[in-house]
């Protein structure tokens, strides 16, 4: 089994960074999960916020995305699909799961 990290992202400052790790950990094979929360729901609407998608398991708070006022087509984030839009109870498992937690 490859070894994994688990990024739980809850600012809307730094995707270059989060792009960056994503990046390096995918050119040494590591298995990525990343959770986007709180502000970070809106790195999903940047452009650059593909560059992540096939590098990682993404998912992004539901709650988060909704509380933000972020809902239906125009608001779709790349490479994040209906299931993948989860509770915390998926951050929560990341934590556990995963090798290495990174909170950003």
């Amino acid at each position: 089994m490859a070894q994994s990290l688990g990024i739980l992202v809850s600012s809307d400052k730094h995707l270059d960074y989060v792009i960056n790790l994503t990046e390096a950990a995918h050119k040494k094979e590591k298995e990525i999960h990343i959770f986007f929360t709180g502000d970070g729901v809106k790195l999903g609407l940047q452009p650059d916020f593909i560059k992540l998608v096939g590098k990682a398991k993404l998912a992004v708070c539901d709650v988060s995305f909704r509380a933000h006022g972020f809902h239906g087509r125009e608001d779709e984030v790349p490479g994040v699909g209906f299931k993948d839009f989860a509770t915390q109870a998926r951050n929560a498992e990341m934590s556990a799961e995963c090798d290495r937690y990174l909170v950003l």
